[in-house]
């Protein structure tokens, strides 16, 4: 019987990717965006519908769930919505730090919300949430962002816990750096004189071309999200692509201390 998945932030990168593979796999895929125009190519895919969804805007969550469980069983939902916010905290003023929780963390739980009620009735389903590297690991400058992931993979490790018994799965798919164009696109950058010299040195070490070549495309990372939705393990993190697998196994291995003075002495010098 074909499967359902609803994705949030598909008009691009890893949520147009896994659009894709999902729809070329038979899935039935409710690819969801801010503005439905702007992925026009994934309409023309079969079993693909768009739905317009901002995920800062409860109401949209609502209806688009609501219009999606309509035309059937939901199986996974993908909470691929996101975006980084990097800077000194003290250059990130209140609306970008409120927008940055909005997006990323409460945008993630209020969609996971909206469907649980079909997926306990069904007894059936997967929540996946896009983390990151960074909610495992931190770097300098980016402490807003880290805040949204780490807390979205506490979040979804506690909400496994309550879902299990009604036979639903929650996991996390923690990508290193993706050949997209977050950088540009989804990358808000904070400024503050009094940080300008740190920043210029952290920005270089994030675009050192060694850096850079490590990264994974998103075709690759949502061949990850599609094993964590079909494997039927009982797992909730997916670290994906080799640069995380690496960073994370050298924080295991040496520990949080030794690893953080490493990060120190890459970054900052």
């Amino acid at each position: 019987m074909p499967q359902t998945i609803f994705i949030t932030g598909a008009s691009t990168g890893l949520g147009h990717a896994a659009a894709r593979l999902f729809s070329e796999r038979g899935w039935t895929v409710f690819a969801t965006m801010r503005d439905p125009s702007k992925a026009t190519d994934l309409a023309a895919r079969p079993g693909v519908t768009l739905l317009a969804l901002d995920v800062t805007q409860p109401a949209q969550i609502t209806a688009a769930a609501e219009a999606a469980l309509a035309k059937g069983p939901v199986d996974v939902v993908f909470n691929n919505a996101g975006y980084g916010l990097a800077g000194p905290l003290e250059g990130i003023t209140d609306a970008q730090l409120t927008a940055q929780l909005d997006t990323n963390l409460l945008g993630v739980m209020r969609t996971t919300k909206a469907f649980i009620p079909a997926f306990r009735a069904r007894g059936a389903g997967t929540f996946i949430t896009t983390t990151s590297i960074g909610g495992l690991v931190t770097f300098p400058l980016n402490s807003a962002y880290h805040a949204t992931k780490w807390a979205l993979e506490g979040w979804s490790e506690s909400l496994a816990f309550e879902l299990a018994p009604f036979g639903v799965r929650v996991k996390t798919v923690a990508p290193g750096g993706i050949h997209t164009d977050f950088a540009g696109r989804s990358l808000v950058l904070a400024q503050h004189p009094a940080y300008a010299a740190l920043q210029e040195k952290v920005l270089a070490a994030f675009r050192n071309p060694a850096r850079l070549a490590q990264r994974s495309t998103a075709e690759a990372i949502a061949q990850v999200v599609y094993e964590a939705a079909t494997d039927g393990k009982d797992q909730v993190t997916y670290v994906a692509g080799a640069d995380a697998k690496a960073t994370y196994a050298q924080r295991l291995a040496v520990g949080v201390e030794a690893f953080r003075q490493g990060v120190a002495k890459m970054f900052l010098g």
